[in-house]
């Protein structure tokens, strides 16, 4: 959503997801309802990218970042939601592959909304060391924050320190 042009062809937008959504949204429409179409370049799984090491020089990460949310919606449809089990493990799976995609010296660009969880806890589940990063939105709640893959990581991590 946040692409300039989604046409571009030096984008792959990848989605678990391939649907068209109609929630109820009181806020947008007479009628009370808003459709979101979500139609990735490739439907893929962030924590088993189809892609070979290195096949990138940057990567966004925008996973899901709700564990609580109505099942029918529109931030549910608009952004998914992690699996309140397992979130922890998806993630860590979601930064590795990220990694492991990018190329020596390559850049992840992650954002985290942390309206339910806090970033703290989710930088925690990668060993990488962020470069820096950017508060955004109305509350600042939306981090975007950035790293950069080791060329030879010291410890065989492929790059996620």
């Amino acid at each position: 959503m946040f692409w300039f042009d989604k046409d571009d062809d030096r984008v792959v937008f990848g989605d678990i997801r391939r649907e068209t959504v109609t929630v109820t949204d009181r806020t947008h429409r007479e009628d009370g309802t808003r459709t979101l179409v979500i139609d990735p370049d490739r439907a893929m799984d962030f924590r088993a990218l189809p892609f070979p090491d290195a096949s990138f020089k940057l990567v966004v990460f925008d996973p899901p970042h709700l564990l609580r949310a109505g099942a029918d919606s529109w931030l549910r449809a608009k952004y998914g939601a992690l699996e309140v089990a397992t979130w922890r493990d998806d993630l860590r799976a979601g930064f590795a592959e990220c990694f492991r995609v990018l190329g020596p010296h390559g850049i992840l660009i992650f954002k985290w909304n942390e309206v339910q969880v806090k970033v703290g806890e989710i930088l925690a589940l990668t060993p990488a060391k962020p470069l820096f990063g950017h508060k955004s939105g109305k509350r600042a709640d939306t981090h975007w924050i950035t790293f950069m893959k080791e060329a030879n990581p010291p410890d065989g991590t492929k790059g996620e320190r």
